[in-house]
């Protein structure tokens, strides 16, 4: 059953609101979770923009959290004097145009490629600037970069990021929701099925795969950023990590591939798995993860929204009257 575009207008809101007063009756741990859980389902949808509409699946884009990150903290140590809310604001742009400007040099030369040899060759650009940020010397990051608080007086700093993390993925979703519903987002529909009919047929091919390419990497940028300042201090393995560029996929799979809901599933499921079930277990996430990835694609291709809507279809079946 579909929903009209107020009920889910409302239902949306109704859910953030809620998510945005969860922090009065959390314990500080899940208060914690809440935020990776927000994080991750920011950057899930990022992903999802190329990697669910237009079927270009990266295995790099910690790349871009990096990226932006590090620019951010860059620029941010040079103006500590700024007041905090001006020195966020600094900060996202900056992280913002510094993924806008890397991810436009590469979109052209790698968005050649198609299927795992984009994939793999998305993994090789996390690695290169991985290694770029940690041997050269102006970027700091063998060393680490100290991020300035900016947390207000007023707020604890698990609620005041918790908040951060939820207006930053809001907007990501928000943003995602706008495409998908646009000629741009129907567009990379048709090309995640079938490109080069897609080109026949007269869309821009080219163009939408670079746009999309360019979004994701600024948005997920930008969540970076906010991450780097929840943390305090990044370095060069802090924020170029590959688990991170597992778990983006495992998200859309274990939620469902080119829905925007399905990634949000997919992180907070994720999140709860390893860091509540498995919380004593911290050397077995990664295998965790690798093992829930092989199990979905062979048991539940769909992800969980795919099981929904196949149990779904078996109730309508058995409940329409025989002829």
């Amino acid at each position: 059953m579909k929903l009209k575009p107020a009920t889910a207008a409302l239902l949306f809101a109704a859910a953030i609101v809620l998510l945005a007063l969860a922090p009065l009756v959390l314990p500080p741990f899940y208060v914690r979770v809440g935020q990776l859980m927000l994080y991750s389902a920011g950057l899930g949808v990022a992903w999802t923009i190329l990697g669910g509409f237009a079927g270009y699946g990266s295995f790099g884009h910690a790349a871009f959290i990096g990226v932006g990150a590090f620019a951010a903290g860059l620029v941010e140590q040079q103006l500590t004097s700024l007041p905090p809310p001006l020195l966020l604001l600094v900060g996202l742009v900056v992280g913002g145009l510094a993924c806008a400007t890397i991810s436009i040099v590469v979109a052209y030369p790698i968005l050649r490629l198609r299927g795992t040899f984009f994939a793999i060759a998305m993994l090789g650009v996390c690695q290169v600037c991985a290694e770029l940020n940690n041997n050269v010397d102006f970027f700091q990051g063998s060393l680490g970069l100290n991020f300035p608080p900016i947390t207000p007086k007023e707020w604890d700093p698990a609620t005041f990021y918790y908040e951060l993390y939820l207006a930053g993925s809001t907007i990501v979703l928000l943003i995602a929701w706008q495409i998908r519903r646009s000629r741009f987002g129907a567009g990379l529909l048709a090309i995640r099925e079938d490109e080069d009919t897609a080109r026949m047929l007269g869309v821009p091919t080219e163009h939408y795969k670079r746009v999309a390419f360019v979004l994701s990497a600024v948005l997920t940028g930008l969540l970076g950023v906010i991450y780097a300042h929840s943390l305090g201090y990044v370095t060069t393995d802090s924020v170029y990590r590959n688990d991170t560029n597992l778990s983006l996929i495992v998200y859309s799979l274990l939620g469902g591939m080119g829905s925007l809901a399905g990634p949000v599933i997919g992180a907070f499921m994720l999140v709860f798995i390893t860091q509540v079930v498995l919380a004593r277990l911290l050397d077995f996430h990664l295998f965790a993860t690798g093992l829930l990835l092989a199990v979905l694609v062979l048991v539940a291709p769909g992800g969980v929204l795919g099981v929904i809507r196949d149990l779904r279809q078996r109730w309508r079946a058995k409940s329409e009257p025989a002829e």
